[in-house]
């Protein structure tokens, strides 16, 4: 173990031998299941007929990201012991909640291959465009947080720096998702999880013991702050844990990602597959958080002042070289396993929600569709790696994006359920939360006198909306009604005079509460009577041509996948 000011680095030849093993690996995998004829369809959602244990590891596997690793360290360092605790335990109830609504989804939409694409079908080709961009903005974010955390770990364990490190994370991650789309992501997540999981299991105990034990609880309280030796700190959840509910909310609903997965799993698997995957994220990130916590306690500074630094330091500090090669392992497993789906997400937003449904479902030449797909994975890597040398912090990237998909949350929703929503509606109740979310996000406004009260107001409001969406998709309507006004009229007291210090929060909010608000009063008094059916005539399948499966045989206990006419 090295002294504690310095870090120790792995060889630049162990490095590359851990990346070939990796990537190797993957592409092997990835080539396995490949096939002479790829079928469009499958290259998307890989048939919607996934099995419980591949399902429910890719949906652990993409939610675990080196973003969310890293997340979670930063709000460990940042607000003490209870930042991982908001951070995880959030994203993980935030996974469950996916699952009531995924169930009415899959019923209205069994074989549809995005959320966008159910949207032209309930309400047209403006609405289908709103969701596919959004979900390509937030896609190549995370995919450029992911290559930020690739490279950060890269050229903090080895002599490699930073471009050369997002460079081979981007490389490696085309390579393998390019061949089978979907079917490699989820194939390759399962054993991607499993290392990973394994190796935390291994990693945090080590680094705990070896940076001091409990003792260091002792020895390192005079190194917090009150609000950050306080569990209960309200500093850390206005701050972290409240903007956080309101954005993996965003993210349950509005995320390309999970909603692959959703159509990708056999539907009587929905339920299971997502409580599996709450338990297993949470378990994992809250203990990678506590590596955050432990650094706050030991007094390190993250190196270059970049909180993202702090995982790879705090392992090249306290692990030996076996060990930090599982650690660097493992955060590549993490953040390829994210990448790779966003890139499957951007692949299938472009091959069925622009040319798709732009060419119509009968004319849509398959071949052409699986071409622009992989086009689409290579341009969208171009700009990940483009936009990863700007070096965000991460944790500002998730919750911005959260925010922006949080305008999206409600239209969405009420559009599986209620007939009533129209196109006019959703439209323009989506357009009027993003006019109010971005100037309250990025300060353009002055928060003071008569604006500062109407945005909390309609912050408060956006808490009640946020609570009662929850509570719709366990309890139904009544209660959700119940719940929301119930909580709007008990925060105001507390929130009025109060949400204009937490920007972040309040912005998140606002979102949701607007999109409500007018998509509501635009919608409750329409004479649309919308029949569900009509989306299952929409959506389906664009390739009928029958693919051999010979190919996948090797992946049938994972992908359980048979091609149809």
């Amino acid at each position: 173990m090295p002294p504690a000011n310095e870090i120790l680095q792995l060889g630049t030849v162990t490095v590359i031998v851990l990346l070939l093993v990796f990537y190797g690996g993957t592409m092997w995998m990835s080539v396995a299941i490949s096939k002479r004829k790829e079928n469009a369809d499958n290259y998307m959602t890989a048939g919607g007929k996934i099995g419980f244990g591949v399902s429910a590891a890719s949906m652990t596997a993409t939610w675990i990201w080196a973003s969310s690793m890293y997340a979670s360290a930063t709000a460990g360092y940042t607000y003490g012991i209870s930042g991982p605790i908001h951070y995880g335990l959030w994203g993980a109830l935030m996974i469950l909640f996916i699952y009531p609504f995924g169930r009415r989804i899959r019923k209205v939409a069994p074989k549809a291959h995005t959320l966008a694409e159910v949207m032209y079908a309930r309400h047209g080709r403006s609405s289908q465009l709103m969701l596919a961009g959004s979900n390509v903005v937030g896609s190549v974010i995370s995919l450029t947080s992911n290559f930020i955390a690739g490279g950060a770990l890269i050229a903090m364990l080895s002599p490699l720096n930073f471009g050369t490190g997002i460079l081979i994370i981007a490389g490696g991650v085309l390579l393998y998702t390019l061949w089978s789309g979907f079917r490699a992501s989820v194939l390759t997540d399962f054993a991607q999880v499993m290392a990973m999981l394994g190796a935390a299991a291994i990693i945090i105990p080590v680094i705990f013991f070896t940076a001091g034990g409990p003792s260091m609880f002792v020895d390192g309280a005079s190194n917090l702050t009150p609000a950050q030796g306080n569990f209960f700190s309200s500093e850390a959840f206005m701050n972290q844990g409240a903007p956080y509910i309101a954005a993996v909310l965003a993210y349950a609903i509005g995320n390309q990602t999970i909603a692959q997965r959703l159509f990708a799993v056999r539907e009587n698997l929905i339920k299971p597959t997502f409580v599996t995957a709450t338990v297993g994220y949470g378990a994992t990130v809250i203990g990678i958080g506590m590596v955050g916590v432990m650094a706050l306690y030991l007094g390190i500074s993250p190196l270059d002042g970049d909180v993202n630094n702090l995982i790879p330091q705090m392992a090249g500090t306290f692990l030996g070289p076996v060990l930090l090669g599982l650690a660097f392992l493992m955060i590549i497993g993490s953040l390829s396993s994210t990448a790779d789906s966003d890139l499957s997400a951007l692949s299938s937003i472009v091959m069925s929600d622009i040319y798709g449904q732009g060419k119509g479902r009968k004319r849509a030449n398959p071949k052409t569709m699986l071409l622009i797909g992989r086009i689409t994975m290579i341009v969208a890597t171009a700009a990940g790696l483009f936009f990863a040398t700007s070096q965000f912090n991460i944790l500002d990237l998730l919750v911005f994006v959260g925010a922006l998909w949080g305008c999206l949350v409600f239209p969405v929703i009420a559009s599986f359920y209620w007939k009533k929503v129209t196109n006019m509606a959703f439209t323009v109740s989506v357009i009027a939360a993003l006019v109010v979310f971005l100037p309250v996000r990025f300060e353009l406004i002055p928060m003071e006198g008569a604006i500062a009260w109407a945005i909390e107001v309609l912050a408060i409001v956006g808490v009640g909306v946020v609570l009662g969406i929850m509570a719709f998709g366990f309890f139904g309507l009544k209660t959700a009604v119940v719940v929301g006004i119930v909580t709007t009229v008990g925060v105001s007291p507390f929130a009025l005079d109060y949400l204009r210090d937490y920007t972040v929060l309040s912005a998140s909010l606002v979102a949701y509460s607007v999109s409500f608000l007018v998509c509501y009063f635009m919608s409750f008094k329409s004479k649309q009577n919308f029949d569900f059916n009509i989306i299952k005539s929409v959506t389906g399948t664009f390739d009928n041509r029958a693919a051999t499966s010979s190919a996948a045989a090797g992946a049938t206990t994972a992908v359980n996948q048979k091609d149809k006419e």
